[in-house]
């Protein structure tokens, strides 16, 4: 199978512009695929306004299937799984990276071009073994912004380790960053590395900005390593990770959560809003599969979703507290 690196080095594209020309390859032999993004024509989208950035709000009918999935044990365990080689439709082609994984095209776009990244063997979705391919996806898909969802954080196949990713500029994030530095923490700022504790965005987030891959790694490790005491219930603690790599240096933004789904995802009648938050949503673009709750969703709705699912203050004050006293120590 043809590796993304080798056509990178064989043809002097770039990796986005290859990715590109892979999903239009596939829009040409894949009905299913070609008609679901040619639908994101007909997507709507709204705003909403907060104290220096926004929360756009995204109207994608063809995300219900990915938005209600039931993840429960006996669920997963009596279905095929979708991302097993064997199981994937005939017309989905591939791209190789690495020895471990392949570049998908997702036939249930939420971005222009989005992709699944999957392994090639079916294990489960775990963030810190595999946190290396994470940064190491987002340094050769530059252009791109590589993201994990946690098994209970928006993955809709948990018994199958996979990234997605999907192009820059499409969540707010990218762009709030450098306001949000003004009025975050800083936790720890060297010659490679910064990070910084985000509390004021709705969600609670730890940014780590780096030139180097093992100095990032570490940072995420302390991350991971006071994190899961917080929660020893969870098969790993609750997470939404985003990353992408500009002029040689990474963005990692680390979102830890306390809740799977909000109460106006199991609600009746009107007050029902089905969403099922995952990195897409943590990176400012809610995404909505109905039409009703995409009108009467209000800006109370978002601070009230956002407020059930992330961590608590308290909390996220202890943990990066205990990340601060690591990185004083650090190097």
């Amino acid at each position: 199978m043809t590796q993304l690196l080798e056509i990178i080095a064989n043809t002097n594209k770039t990796a986005l512009l290859v990715l590109q020309e892979f999903t239009e390859a596939q829009l040409q032999s894949w009905p299913l695929a070609a008609a679901n993004y040619k639908s994101l024509e007909r997507v709507k989208m709204k705003q909403f306004q907060f104290d220096g950035f926004q929360i756009k709000v995204q109207f994608n009918p063809e995300r219900m299937k990915s938005s209600v999935a039931n993840v429960d044990k006996d669920t997963i365990a009596a279905r095929m799984c979708f991302l097993c080689n064997e199981n994937r439709p005939p017309e989905q082609d591939a791209i190789a990276f690495r020895d471990q994984y392949l570049i998908l095209v997702n036939p249930f776009p939420i971005f222009s071009y989005h992709f699944t990244i999957s392994s090639n063997t079916h294990v489960d979705q775990r963030f810190l073994p595999h946190v290396g391919t994470l940064l190491d996806l987002a340094a050769t898909m530059e252009g791109f912004t590589v993201f994990y969802n946690g098994p209970e954080c928006g993955a809709s196949a948990p018994d199958h380790l996979h990234f997605q990713a999907g192009e820059n500029g499409f969540m707010p994030i990218g762009k709030d960053l450098e306001r949000l530095k003004l009025t975050s923490r800083p936790l720890y700022a060297g010659k490679h590395t910064q990070v910084w504790a985000v509390d004021h965005y709705l969600r609670k987030m730890i940014s780590i900005e780096t030139n180097s891959v093992n100095e990032g790694l570490e940072v995420i490790g302390m991350y991971y390593r006071h994190f899961q005491p917080i929660q020893p219930e969870k098969v790993e603690p609750m997470m939404n990770a985003l990353c992408s790599f500009t002029d040689g240096k990474w963005t990692i933004h680390l979102f830890p959560r306390k809740a799977h789904r909000p109460t106006q995802f199991y609600a009746t009648g009107g007050e029902q809003i089905l969403i099922s938050p995952g990195s897409v949503d943590f990176g400012g673009v809610f995404i909505l599969p109905r039409k009703e709750d995409f009108e009467k969703i209000t800006k109370e709705d978002i601070v009230d979703i956002l407020d059930q699912v992330t961590l608590n203050q308290d909390t996220f004050l202890y943990l990066t507290e205990k990340i601060k006293t690591d990185l004083k120590n650090w190097r």
